[in-house]
């Protein structure tokens, strides 16, 4: 009996032990295939992305500030030939006769700053040409042009068409102050000089829009309480 009973354990164990073994190696077989699956698969997903982040690199072509610096004029000069358009047509729509005078002494600096442009471009043989608009200024005199259309003329008006005119301001601050510390960097002294004068007007422009605000907001507002105690009585 005792015989028989250790022959039955030791066969059990050693089934057991067996089929614990082959599933144990079953497992890891399986474990090791998945891993190697998933190794694969991001091997392939950083390949791909290698090829087009290569194939991006390969579409953008190599500049240097020479050229960054051309660019950069062709685009403000596209922008001032815009404004010239834009200030008439902003400076009839203007209720109040100070911001009126702002706009059109504004045209007259705009028109000389074209020239500097021109003398600019001249001295280093740029095509005055306009291959492409400057996007940036359509858009915002496109937002000036949507104030004129849906407001009526009054002091409201006039503090919409300062706040999109400052808008204006302050992009061509921001390029002429890029293209100005470009030329000095490239050593180009005239040029230099000349951005700058540009520079100082945009920003005499801005100082001059914030003086008007102040008091056509004034305006604005003392129009609206007037309606509102009208509507009220």
């Amino acid at each position: 009996m005792a015989t028989k009973t250790n022959g039955k354990s030791n066969s059990t164990s050693q089934y057991s032990s067996n089929g614990k073994s082959a599933q144990t190696t079953q497992g890891k077989s399986q474990n090791s295939g998945s891993q190697t699956s998933s190794q694969y698969a991001n091997s392939q997903s950083k390949s791909t992305y290698a090829g087009v982040q290569s194939k991006s690199q390969s579409s953008r072509e190599e500049t240097t500030l020479e050229k960054l610096f051309e660019d950069g004029l062709k685009d403000i000069y596209s922008a001032e030939k815009q404004l010239v358009e834009a200030l008439p047509k902003m400076a009839k729509a203007a209720d109040s006769e100070d911001l009126e005078q702002a706009f059109t002494h504004h045209l007259e600096q705009t028109k000389k700053q074209v020239e500097r442009l021109e003398k600019i471009m001249d001295r280093l043989e740029i095509e005055k040409t306009i291959e492409k608009e400057c996007e940036a200024m359509k858009g915002l005199i496109s937002e000036g042009e949507e104030i004129i259309e849906k407001y009526k003329a009054s002091p409201v008006r006039d503090a919409a068409l300062i706040m999109a005119a400052q808008k204006v301001e302050h992009y061509e601050i921001a390029t002429y102050g890029s293209l100005r510390e470009f030329a000095d960097v490239l050593g180009m002294r005239r040029e230099c000089d000349l951005l700058n004068r540009t520079l100082q007007e945009e920003g005499d422009t801005d100082h001059d829009l914030s003086r008007l605000a102040m008091e056509i907001n004034d305006d604005a507002c003392a129009l609206a309480d007037q309606e509102k105690f009208d509507d009220e009585w």
